[in-house]
């Protein structure tokens, strides 16, 4: 199974276009970590040629907030080229998950400072800000660190069964059952008759 973990940052946020909805935002860069090929990558608009490439490769997206905001997002340029609809593609959003695990949402910092003792480097806003000071490179470090933690919060929780998050002074744990996130393998039996 071809699995790619991928994060999406922005050039703008939702009061700049008046609209609460992901698909009224521009994307700046998108990053990934490709499971088949062990590498981490970047994708500026200009790039999303090679980007399709690797995603209409893959079994399963793994994403943190991924349904919500990151595949209708990405989908609208997808979709621009004709190639289809990327939200056919199986698709593990961690943090419906945790929602449906936990009955919550929480962020990705929380999840990253209680399972490992880690903090992101950044927030969406600061990639918005940097987008505007046409720091890239800045944007890329913190879109790839976020790709980065996405994958060890999935590896994490597939090997134990839970997350861990940070409330205030507390550590809490998120029972989770990691059963369905990679399907079975069909196993094909050949006749000897």
């Amino acid at each position: 199974m071809k699995k790619v973990v991928f994060d999406i940052e922005t050039r703008n946020i939702f009061t700049d276009v008046g609209s609460s909805d992901p698909v009224d935002l521009d994307i700046s860069i998108v990053c990934t970590y490709d499971y088949e090929t062990n590498a981490y990558d970047s994708f500026l608009q200009e790039d999303f040629a090679r980007l399709w490439e690797l995603l209409e490769k893959a079994d399963t997206f793994i994403t943190f907030n991924g349904e919500h905001f990151d595949i209708p997002l990405l989908n609208k340029y997808y979709k621009k080229t004709g190639r289809g609809d990327l939200s056919k593609t199986r698709s593990l959003d961690i943090l419906k998950e945790i929602k449906n695990a936990y009955g919550r949402r929480m962020k990705l910092d929380q999840i990253a400072e209680g399972t490992f003792g880690a903090h992101k480097s950044g927030n969406g806003l600061d990639a918005v800000t940097w987008w505007r000071q046409g720091e890239i490179e800045k944007i890329r470090k913190y879109c790839i660190d976020d790709v980065r933690i996405t994958k060890d919060v999935y590896e994490y929780a597939k090997k134990n069964n839970k997350l861990i998050f940070k409330e205030g002074p507390f550590m809490k744990e998120i029972k989770l059952d990691t059963k369905h996130w990679e399907p079975v393998q069909e196993i094909k039996t050949q006749s000897l008759f």
